[in-house]
C-alpha cells in the first residue's frame, strides 16, 4: 500500500512538474517574444513624457535628495503599475461599464466610465500642472532670486506626486498594452524592463535639463500636449459632445509628429542663438580696439 501511495504521489508531482514546464514553454514562443518586444517599444515611447515629468518635478525636491526622489518614485510607481495591470486585467468589463450619463442637449452629453473619468481627470491635472509651471518660469515677481531659484518641496511630497502622476500616465499605456495581449507575465516583464530603462535614464535627463534650462519649457509644453491628448481620449471614449460638437481624440501619429516638430524648432533656435552670440562677441572684439585710442585722446 505504501509503495502504491508513494508511486501515486510521485506521479502526481511529476504531472504538476510537466504542467509547470508546459506553461513556461507556452510563454516562450516566437509570437510571445515578438509581442514582448513590441510592448517594450510601446512602453518606452509612451513613457517618454512620464520621464520628462519625473525629471522636471524632481528638481522641486531638496538638491541633496533629488536623485533619491527619482529612484524611489520610479521604483514605487513600477510596483503600483504592476498591481494596476493585474487589477485592470481582472476588471476589464467593470472598467468599461457606464457609471453615469450626462444629457444636457446642446451643452454637454456623454456616457462616462471609470476609464474615461481617469483620462479626463488626469488630462486636466497634467494641463494644470504644465500651465502652472510655465507661469512660474515666466513670473517676474522675484527677479532677484534668479531663474535657478525654485520653491522647494519635501522629498516625500515630490515622491508622492511622481507616483500619482505615473499612475495617470500608466493608465493609457496599460490599456494600449492590454489591447495587444492579456498575458500577465508578458505585460509585467515589459513594465519591469521599461522601469529599468527609466531608472537608468532619469538622472541623465534631469542633468541635461538642468544644464539646458530652455529645454525645461519644451518639456512642459510636451506635458501640456499630453494633457490635451488625454482629455481628447477620455472625451472620445465617453462619446462626449460639447455645445453640439463631438470630441475627437488626437491620433498618436499627430501627437508624435507635434513632439518631433517641437524638438526640431528648439534645436534650431538653440543653434541660431549660439550663432547670434558668436556674431555679437566677434563684433564687440572688432569695435573695442578702435574705441581705445579715442579714449586715450580724450
Amino acid at each position: 500500500f505504501r509503495r502504491v501511495l508513494f508511486r501515486s504521489v510521485k506521479a502526481e508531482h511529476g504531472l504538476k512538474e510537466d504542467q509547470r514546464k508546459g506553461s513556461v514553454m507556452d510563454l516562450l514562443t516566437l509570437e510571445n517574444l515578438g509581442t514582448l518586444v513590441m510592448l517594450i517599444f510601446l512602453q518606452a515611447v509612451l513613457g517618454f513624457d512620464n520621464l520628462l515629468y519625473i525629471s522636471i518635478e524632481s528638481q522641486r525636491a531638496p538638491i541633496a535628495d533629488q536623485a533619491r526622489v527619482r529612484r524611489w518614485g520610479i521604483l514605487i510607481a513600477i510596483a503600483l503599475r504592476i498591481i494596476l495591470l493585474f487589477v485592470m486585467i481582472q476588471l476589464l468589463q467593470v472598467l468599461s461599464q457606464t457609471l453615469f450619463t450626462l444629457d444636457f442637449e446642446g451643452i454637454i452629453t456623454g456616457e462616462f466610465t471609470f476609464a474615461t473619468l481617469v483620462f479626463l481627470f488626469g488630462g486636466g491635472f497634467i494641463m494644470y500642472t504644465a500651465v502652472k509651471e510655465i507661469a512660474h518660469l515666466l513670473a517676474v515677481d522675484h527677479l532677484g532670486a534668479g531663474v535657478d531659484q525654485k520653491k522647494r518641496k519635501s522629498a516625500a511630497s515630490v515622491i508622492a506626486l511622481i507616483v500619482f502622476m505615473n499612475l495617470i500616465f500608466s493608465f493609457d499605456s496599460i490599456l494600449s498594452a492590454i489591447a495587444i495581449t492579456t498575458i500577465f507575465p508578458i505585460l509585467a516583464i515589459a513594465i519591469l524592463l521599461s522601469g529599468v530603462g527609466m531608472l537608468l535614464l532619469a538622472d541623465k535627463v534631469s542633468e541635461f535639463i538642468e544644464r539646458n534650462r530652455m529645454y525645461e519649457v519644451l518639456g512642459l509644453m510636451v506635458l501640456l500636449i499630453v494633457g490635451v491628448v488625454l482629455l481628447g481620449e477620455g472625451g472620445h471614449q465617453a462619446h462626449m459632445k460639447l455645445f453640439g460638437y463631438e470630441v475627437i481624440a488626437m491620433s498618436k501619429s499627430t501627437f508624435y509628429f507635434s513632439i518631433v516638430v517641437l524638438f526640431i524648432v528648439q534645436i534650431l533656435q538653440t543653434g541660431y542663438r549660439r550663432k547670434l552670440d558668436t556674431v555679437r562677441k566677434h563684433r564687440a572684439a572688432q569695435v573695442s580696439p578702435e574705441a581705445k585710442p579715442l579714449g586715450a585722446v580724450e
